[in-house]
């Protein structure tokens, strides 16, 4: 049996890929920042180096 450590973002414009056990949680989805499990309300990206999410 294999345990998942690692995915991508659940924000579909998201190029990151994040250690499960440090991601936000939001309804079931795994994701990188805060804005992108906000929907990037505040309209800010990731924030992350050499991402460019809802830019």
């Amino acid at each position: 049996m294999t345990t998942v450590t690692q995915m991508k973002c659940a924000c579909s414009s998201c190029l990151c890929v994040m250690d499960v056990g440090t991601a936000i949680e939001k309804d079931g989805q795994y994701y990188c920042s805060e804005a992108c499990s906000t929907n990037h309300e505040s309209g800010a990206g990731c924030g992350h180096h050499g991402c460019s999410c809802h830019s």
